[in-house]
C-alpha cells in the first residue's frame, strides 16, 4: 500500500504539537530539536539563513515550527518537568493553558505527539492525566507518543491509561538501544545522550514526511488507518536501519535492500521480542534519501519470500510505503555515520506482547508481596486501580493472542 503526497503548493498546513514531559520525556525531546533543527538549516537562535538549501522550496516545516513577525522560528513544543515532590495535579491546568496558547496559533492541529518514560514519576503520572484532558480537549486529533519502558507499577498504571487515550504508542525499550549502540556503534557504556540521539533519528522519520514534501508523504493521521487494525492494539513495533558507526560506514552495505532486511532482524528492533514467532498485522517502511520505488518494490518483494516474515491470514500482505528524499542528518561529532539512505520500519506485530508479558510478570512480582503499594495510596491512589490496570493488561495480552491464533497465511496465496 502506498499513499501519494497529499500535500499541494499552497495547501493549509496541518500543524503538530510535540509535548516532553519528565526527565526522559525532555532529554528525547533535547535530542529530537537539535537534529530537526540541523535538517532545516535552523541555527540556535530561531533564524534560518536565506542562503540555506533546506527549506527555501517549501515552508512543510511550519507544520513543526512558527514564525515570529521577526523572523525567528520556534518550536511548537511544550517541554514539561516537575519538582520530585507530587505536584502534579496542581499544574495540570497551567500545561493546559499554555497548550491552549500553542493550539491557537495553529491554522489547522494535525495532533499530538507526546514524548514521556512509562517508568518515571513524573513521565508516567503526569503524562497520564495529561493524556486523559488531552482525549476530553482535543478528542478528534491524533495522538501519537513515544515511550521507554522501565519501572513496572508506573508502566502498567500508564499503560492502562494508554489502551483508551492515545491513538497510536511507539515503545522503545531502553535495553533494546543500550545493546544496538554496543554492538552496532561500539560504545562500551552508552549515555543517555547516545541512546536520545539513536531514538532521535527515529522520531525524525516517522515526522520526516511532515515537515519535508516528498514523493510518497504518510500523513500522521494514516499511521493509524494503517498500522491499528483495532482499537486496543496500536503499540507498533519501531526498527531503524542502517545503525552503523562512522569507521565502520565505508564497509557496511546501505542498499535499499539491505537496509530493508535489516528491519526484519530481531537483534535490531527498539523493543526486545521476535517476530519470527509472532505474526504481521501491519508493516510500514518509511524511506528517506536515495531510494526510488523500483528498488523498493524488489526489496519488499524478498522480505515477502522469507519464510520468518508471516502475516495474519486476513491482512493482504500490503506494505504502507513513504519515501522522502531529504537525505539522513546526524549531529556533528556524533556516533552515527552519515549515509545516503535509510529506513524506518513501523511493524504491528503479535510478537511485542512478549514485552508486555515480561512487564506484567515484574508487576506481579512486586504486587504479590504489595511491596511499595502504600506510597501510591498514600497520594490519592486506590488500591483498585492496581488490579484494574493489571486486568486491562491480561485483556491486552489475549487480544494479541487472538490474533497470533487466528489461521495462518497461506504461502502459496497471491498478493
Amino acid at each position: 500500500m502506498t499513499s501519494t503526497n497529499s500535500k499541494m503548493p499552497g495547501a493549509s498546513k496541518r500543524e503538530v504539537i510535540s509535548i516532553h514531559v519528565g526527565q526522559a520525556g525532555v532529554q528525547m525531546g533535547n535530542a529530537a530539536w537539535e537534529l530537526y533543527c540541523l535538517e532545516h538549516g535552523i541555527h540556535p537562535n530561531g533564524q534560518m539563513p536565506s542562503d540555506t538549501s533546506i527549506g527555501v522550496a517549501d515552508d512543510s516545516f511550519n507544520t513543526f515550527f512558527s514564525e515570529t513577525s521577526a523572523g525567528k522560528h520556534v518550536p511548537r513544543a511544550l517541554f514539561i518537568d516537575l519538582e520530585p515532590t507530587v505536584i502534579g495535579k496542581e499544574f495540570i491546568d497551567l500545561v493546559l493553558d499554555r497548550l491552549r496558547k500553542q493550539t491557537d496559533q495553529a491554522n489547522g492541529l494535525q495532533g499530538f505527539l507526546v514524548f514521556h518514560s512509562c517508568g518515571g514519576g513524573t513521565g508516567s503520572g503526569f503524562s497520564s492525566l495529561l493524556m486523559e484532558r488531552l482525549s476530553v480537549d482535543y478528542g478528534k486529533k491524533s495522538k501519537l507518543v513515544s515511550t521507554a519502558v522501565v519501572e513496572p507499577y508506573n508502566a502498567v498504571l500508564h499503560t492502562h491509561t494508554t489502551i483508551e487515550h492515545c491513538d497510536c504508542a511507539f515503545i522503545v525499550d531502553n535495553e533494546a538501544i543500550y545493546d544496538l549502540c554496543c554492538r552496532n556503534l561500539n560504545i562500551g557504556r552508552p549515555t543517555y545522550t547516545n541512546l536520545n540521539r539513536l531514538i532521535s533519528q527515529v522520531v525524525s522519520s516517522i515526522t520526516a514526511s511532515l515537515r519535508f514534501d516528498g514523493a510518497i508523504n504518510v500523513d500522521l493521521n494514516e499511521f493509524q488507518t494503517n498500522l491499528v487494525p483495532y482499537p486496543r492494539i496500536h503499540f507498533p513495533l519501531a526498527t531503524y536501519a542502517p545503525v552503523v558507526s562512522a569507521e565502520k560506514a565505508y564497509h557496511e552495505q546501505v542498499t535499499v535492500d539491505e537496509i530493508t532486511k535489516v528491519c526484519f532482524e530481531p537483534t535490531n528492533q527498539m523493543v526486545k521480542c521476535d517476530p519470527r514467532r509472532g505474526k504481521y498485522m501491519a508493516c510500514c517502511l518509511l524511506y528517506r534519501g536515495d531510494v526510488v520505488p523500483k528498488d523498493v518494490n524488489a526489496a519488499i518483494a524478498s522480505v515477502k519470500g522469507k519464510r520468518t516474515v508471516q502475516f495474519v491470514e486476513w491482512c493482504p500482505t500490503g506494505f504502507k510505503v513513504g519515501i522522502n528524499y531529504q537525505p539522513p542528518t546526524v549531529v556533528p561529532g556524533g556516533d552515527l555515520a552519515k549515509v545516503q539512505r535509510a529506513v524506518c520500519c513501523l511493524s504491528n506485530t503479535t510478537a511485542i506482547a512478549e514485552a508486555w508479558h515480561r512487564l506484567d510478570h515484574k508487576f506481579d512480582l512486586m504486587y504479590a508481596k504489595r511491596a511499595f503499594v502504600h506510597w501510591y495510596v498514600g497520594e490519592g491512589m486506590e488500591e483498585g486501580e492496581f488490579s484494574e490496570a493489571r486486568e486491562d493488561l491480561a485483556a491486552l495480552e489475549l487480544d494479541y493472542q487472538e490474533v497470533q491464533d487466528s489461521p495462518g497465511t497461506d504461502e502459496d496465496e497471491d498478493d
